[in-house]
């Protein structure tokens, strides 16, 4: 509950999402009404109409506001060469950029079916064709696209797999970067 009442930056509509994306988590995005939304924040469902019309609106918004590190992070991708070096450095930029989008990415693992059937879903599925598209070679062999594809996808699920395992927030982002770059780095290494 304490998450809640801690917005990122202060405004209603910062809180609305907040609230919104934590009652998402718990209950499911489904299981969560406005009405559950604007009794949580104490606001009339008309003051929250205000803001947003519908949950799909919310959660597009939410997207949109933690996932533009990702986008900046595509745009400075394109205009770098296409080397080693750069691919690692988009992968620890990466690395960044999902530690700050956790929340989001938290609720997108636990109701994956809803992500799926939203905007959002193929919005998500065409960064990460984009961001595959960066860090592997254009005409890489398969088993290299499998590696550099393997790579995001760790770095995606260490986030989840590696919530309950002891140890600093810190050195695990750093442990599943450092399998991340060491499967796109086999993967440049062996393309011919």
């Amino acid at each position: 509950m304490a998450s809640t009442r801690q917005p990122r930056r202060g405004n209603t509509r910062q809180r609305i999402q907040d609230v919104a994306l934590a009652l998402f988590a718990e209950q499911g995005y489904e299981k969560t009404s406005l009405r559950e939304i604007s009794e949580k924040l104490d606001v009339t469902k008309a003051a929250l109409y205000y803001h947003f019309k519908t949950k799909e609106d919310i959660l597009i918004s939410l997207f949109q506001d933690l996932t533009r590190p990702i986008d900046e992070l595509i745009d400075w991708g394109r205009q770098q060469p296409s080397t080693l070096e750069t691919k690692q450095e988009i992968l620890r930029r990466y690395s960044e950029a999902l530690t700050g989008a956790a929340p989001l990415f938290r609720f997108m693992q636990e109701n994956q079916a809803t992500v799926r059937e939203l905007s959002v879903g193929e919005t998500f599925k065409e960064r990460m064709i984009v961001m595959l598209d960066l860090i592997k070679e254009p005409d890489a062999p398969l088993v290299n696209q499998v590696r550099c594809a393997s790579a995001l996808f760790t770095m995606h699920a260490g986030m989840f797999f590696l919530q309950n395992v002891e140890g600093d927030p810190e050195d695990k982002r750093r442990a599943v970067l450092e399998v991340a770059i060491d499967l796109v780095t086999q993967a440049h290494a062996v393309t011919p």
